[in-house]
Parts: structure tokens; sequence; C-alpha cells
């Protein structure tokens, strides 16, 4: 749903509250907009996205990498598990320990038990915990200065911070979600880089 022109004429990005209430609104309107999607057209855009990555994480000297298990129509980057795993890597996904905790990272390759986590969404049953050294994170949307949206959880801006591997953060997502700002707040972190269907952005260097 579009903000009607009253809507923006009387929105003051320095109230906190009025930020947190436009991001409710723009994150509804933009994962409705990715559900309006074909299937098709989701799997020709997330082939892309995967491709990218693949040529930019090969080039990268790390081994623990946090990907994430789709939900609410993200990016499906499943299929780039068993390559980053067949080149040495060891692959997690982020697990959600309580509303107010930062996340955990816990390996896990493909054919290995998974059981329902918070939010019914799938998490390893039996990885280690590992500290990531890139973590991969789903963008509802995106802004200029590579500031994320998500879901309002806060997930990510809290665990970022905590880790001591000082990650390299890569955002996923389609241009669909490509916005100015998001009006970005104290806690916001920005992504380094940004992969969708037809770019690579990477933050203080350009674009490839």
């Amino acid at each position: 749903m579009k903000h009607s022109k009253e809507e923006e004429a009387s929105f003051d990005p320095t109230i906190p509250q009025n930020v947190a209430m436009w991001r409710q609104r723009e994150r509804s309107r933009l994962i409705q907009l990715r559900r309006e999607l074909s299937l098709a057209a989701r799997q020709v855009m997330d082939r892309a996205i995967s491709e990218k990555l693949d040529v930019l994480l090969d080039k990268i000297q790390t081994s623990v990498f946090s990907i994430y298990w789709p939900i609410r129509g993200e990016p499906d980057l499943l299929p780039l598990t068993a390559t980053l795993i067949s080149r040495g890597g060891i692959v997690a996904l982020p697990i959600v320990l309580g509303k107010t905790q930062s996340l955990q990272f816990r390996t896990w390759a493909p054919g290995e038990k998974l059981e329902r986590g918070v939010g019914n969404i799938p998490v390893p049953l039996q990885g280690m915990e590992v500290m990531p050294s890139v973590v991969i994170v789903p963008l509802v949307g995106f802004d200029q200065a590579f500031f994320r949206l998500g879901y309002g959880g806060g997930f990510f801006d809290r665990t970022l911070p905590l880790l001591s591997s000082n990650p390299l953060v890569i955002g996923v997502g389609y241009e669909l979600g490509h916005l100015v700002t998001i009006y970005p707040q104290p806690h916001d972190i920005p992504m380094d880089i940004i992969v969708t269907p037809e770019k690579v952005y990477r933050r203080n260097i350009g674009e490839g």
C-alpha cells in the first residue's frame, strides 16, 4: 500500500515512533510485492543471486558461512550450500533463542536433520555452535546507505556487534525492495555488500 501525499507531508523522521510505523507499512507493502512474484520468476532471480554469490564467496578467504532458511518469499540460497561445503567451507544456520536474545549459529549440511524452531523455522537438530566469518542476511528492503529493512525483530542488529569474528555481512534481496532510505536508527547496522539478481553493491567501493 502506497503512502498518501498527506502522510508523506506530515511524516517526521526524527520521531522514532513515526519511523517504526513507516517501516511497518513499508515492510508489509514489500512482502506483498514479493509474494506476488510467480514461482518461476523467483526461481530465475534466486539463481541469479546464487551465481553472483558463488563468484563473490569463491574469492573470500574464509571458512564459516552463515546462510538462512528461506521464509515468506525470501531468496532461496540453499542450493548454494553444497557448493560452499565442497570447497571446504562450513555452513551454519542462525537460530532464534528468544525475542530479546542474540542469534546462535549452528552448523548444518544438506541431508542433516532439522527441527522446528521459533517461528516454525527449521533449525539444525545436532549442529555445533560456530562463529561465522561471513553472514548472509535476507532483506525485505534496503536503502542507498546499505541499511536493511527486515521483519522488525532486531535479531541481526543485536547479534552482529557481539560477534568477535567481525564478519563480512552480505544482504540478499530483490530490486523491488530498493528504497531511498529506511530512516536508519542508532541500532541499525549497514551491510557491507548487497546482492540482488541484477547487481552487486559494495559499500564505499561502488557497485559491480
